[in-house]
């Protein structure tokens, strides 16, 4: 099996007897299909461009598994990457050997949304497999993927052997002959690379090799698990060796961070440090014109910070119109991809693009304005490491404000919010590309309170059980956005039928009697949201003899969309790896229940306390004259959550729960 010769420095037949000898350990039995081998192998030429042999050999062991692994798919970028494959090989299992002709695969536009680069899908159809076949190939790929707005789940530099998936058509195409400087990296001379030392599927080998030219220095970190590792001296180059055996999939759990950020990964870099990266980023976009001025554009934004007197205005004013007005489409326009962002006459003719394009307007409009501004780029989804590998998929902008500091702005995602940076993207690496050079930078925690969701509700119901009442909730921050979205993005015919919907998720019988939205709910940077509901719900009471059961109205599936927390699995007591909500929050519910002369709550009074380092909870519940009353403070303090923060998030989110258990009342 030549994979395993080429990968793993001529291993023996005694050898891959092994690795099958391996597999049948208890560990694999029950899984579907089991990786004798992942392996990848990388020869880094000086331009950095690197040219990888990536072999896998996978026997399968169920129907299940069978019909997993009988199509192999590889998606690439044909303007920057060329892939084919050397082999397809099928070890029966009942001792023949069937040899693919891998001239056959075929090449689809590959499925898209919303970003149209001309990506190419390539498939080869292995065919009907039975347990026990085992089935070998290996790919040759050069070129690399951009890191900069890769699709999720594939981060890379100069390349990312280790994740691909599958290959091209066999044969040598008319693009791969071509010159090959497509093939180099955007920062030429410099290699990295972002290995997942995890699987999906049992692995009894896993091998990634990479050889540099002597005068090339590397640094490498394995992160969150151990691997073998050397470097050896061979025909004149640096080899680099990492291996682990017996790797089994990883086990998630609920709501837990990317799995970049617990699982297993190998990170390594020819670059120095991100000082260097953040350089080359400003350069390579000031080099190309990326935000010269364009006459219609700075007519545009005279118009807007007209009567802006301060910086802090005039810089909201023209985030908010790039965010609302620049559509999030992108499709190939050749150089301007990846690093590089399209210029300002581009960007605003064309009304749309990518984060990058949506950024760059910005960073155009607020040069236009007299601002010092610059692109960043960021990671959303996950950590990025100090060796400065690039894990980014997503760009925004930095502006420089007067007293010399910079702040984050990200007009992709604060459409119709009150935000400038999205709190959804706090404790969010990001690395600014200005002329001075720049460190690896982090976003801050946000306060609760500048996302607060509150509802004040006053009540009444009568000995038959009907509801009568008002409820207000109003909210700011991303509790703001969550709620004011139906009236930014929806149709105002549909507005009523939506604040209905929100009553009748309490009950189909429930009644809108009038809603007040204050002012008009689309103009969001006039202030936070605030609606008012005056609602009718009978039989809202469950009502017996002299008995009747309720659950307050703020506790009962009113605006649970904002309220993130409520679906994360609380149930679960321990936690070996951070969590993620969709925000900070501060949730404050207080709500009186007039209830009718002659009864009292026989449900117990309460009252708690709790802080913690992932959250603080207040409440109360009890009878004041004919009135039950009820105060609800949560106080959910980040985004992303070290395990340690679990007992008080955990604690505080079910304290918060209990509040909405049936209140029951007696004459």
């Amino acid at each position: 099996m030549s994979c395993v010769l080429l990968a793993s420095a001529a291993l023996s037949a005694q050898t891959w007897r092994q690795y099958e000898a391996a597999a049948a350990d208890q560990a694999y039995l029950n899984a579907d299909c089991v990786v004798l081998l992942d392996s990848t192998s990388v020869s880094v030429e000086p331009t950095g461009q690197g040219s990888f042999a990536v072999c896998r050999a996978v026997r399968v062991q169920t129907p299940k598994g069978a019909l997993a692994n009988r199509v192999i798919k590889y998606d690439y970028d044909p303007l920057t990457a060329f892939a084919e494959f050397k082999y397809v090989t099928v070890y029966r299992a009942d001792g023949t050997v069937e040899n693919l002709d891998v001239s056959q695969a075929l090449d689809y536009v590959a499925p898209a949304r919303a970003i149209y680069w001309g990506a190419r899908q390539i498939m080869i159809e292995v065919g009907a497999l039975k347990p026990g076949d085992i089935v070998e190939y290996e790919i040759a790929k050069k070129g690399f993927t951009y890191a900069l707005l890769a699709s999720e789940g594939e981060y890379a530099g100069a390349g990312t052997g280790a994740q691909v998936s599958a290959v091209n058509g066999g044969g040598r195409s008319a693009a791969a002959e071509e010159d090959d400087s497509r093939f180099i990296p955007p920062m030429r001379g410099q290699f990295y690379d972002i290995v997942p030392f995890w699987c999906a599927d049992p692995t009894v080998r896993k091998v990634y090799m990479v050889s540099f030219p002597m005068e090339k220095d590397v640094q490498f970190q394995f992160y969150q698990g151990e691997c073998t590792s050397s470097m050896r001296f061979e025909d004149g180059r640096k080899v680099y060796k990492f291996a682990a055996s017996d790797v089994m999939p990883f086990t998630r759990e609920p709501n837990m961070v990317d799995l970049y950020d617990a699982a297993p990964k190998l990170m390594m870099s020819t670059t120095p440090n991100w000082v260097e990266k953040s350089l080359w980023f400003n350069k390579v976009n000031e080099d190309y014109g990326s935000f010269d001025a364009y006459a219609p554009a700075q007519k545009k934004v005279d118009e807007l910070i007209r009567g802006k007197e301060t910086e802090m205005e005039k810089i909201a004013v023209l985030t908010h119109w790039v965010a609302d007005n620049i559509r999030y489409s992108g499709i190939t326009m050749g150089k301007g991809e990846g690093y590089t962002l399209h210029n300002t006459e581009m960007n605003y003719t064309d009304r749309c693009g990518v984060c990058k394009d949506i950024a760059g307007t910005l960073i155009s409009f607020l040069r236009m304005a007299g601002f010092e501004a610059y692109p960043a780029m960021t990671m959303a989804g996950s950590r990025v490491e100090s060796i400065p590998a690039d894990h980014f998929n997503h760009c925004v902008a930095v502006v420089k404000l007067s007293n010399g500091t910079y702040m984050p702005l990200d007009p992709t995602w604060v459409p119709f919010t009150r935000e400038l940076w999205s709190s959804a993207e706090q404790q969010q690496n990001y690395l600014p590309g200005v002329p001075e050079g720049s460190d690896l930078c982090l976003t801050p925690l946000s306060a609760p309170e500048n996302h607060y969701f509150r509802i004040k509700a006053e009540n009444t119901i009568d000995e038959n059980g009907t509801l009568k009442g008002t409820l207000t909730v109003s909210a700011e921050g991303q509790s703001d956005r969550g709620i004011r979205s139906i009236f930014t993005t929806g149709f105002q015919s549909e507005w009523r039928n939506n604040m209905e919907r929100q009553l009748l998720n309490v009950s189909p019988k429930a009644r809108l009697v009038s809603v007040n939205y204050g002012r008009n709910p689309k103009d969001y940077q006039a202030a936070p949201i605030s609606i008012t509901f005056r609602y009718e719900i009978p039989d809202y009471a469950v009502v017996g003899d002299g008995v009747m059961l309720f659950r307050p109205i703020a506790m009962n599936n009113v605006y649970n969309n904002v309220r993130s927390y409520l679906r994360i699995n609380t149930s679960v007591e321990e936690r070996q790896y951070g969590f993620k909500d969709g925000c900070s929050r501060l949730v404050e519910l207080d709500e009186t229940i007039r209830i009718p002369d002659g009864y009292t709550m026989v449900t117990a009074p309460k009252a708690d306390e709790m802080q913690g380092s992932g959250a603080d909870f207040s409440g109360s519940l009890s009878q004041e004259g004919n009135e039950v009353v009820l105060h609800n403070t949560l106080a959910l303090k980040k985004r992303v959550y070290e395990p340690a923060d679990w007992d008080s998030f955990r604690n505080a989110v079910n304290a918060h729960k209990a509040y909405g258990e049936y209140v029951v009342i007696k004459k």
